[in-house]
């Protein structure tokens, strides 16, 4: 089975700028600040489905 990427979206802008490996035993959605490239400056992505 091959692995799924999901997105993390900037909370700001919305820009969707990095992908992650789907991970089954996750219950709730991974939120990491990363560097947006749109915003210019480091911010909360969360995951989308």
């Amino acid at each position: 089975m091959p692995l799924r990427k999901v997105a993390l979206a900037c909370v700001n802008c919305g820009s969707r700028n990095y992908t992650v490996s789907e991970n089954k035993n996750r219950t709730e959605r991974l939120e990491v600040k990363k560097f947006c490239k749109h915003c210019g400056k480091h911010t909360l992505h969360k995951e989308t489905r």
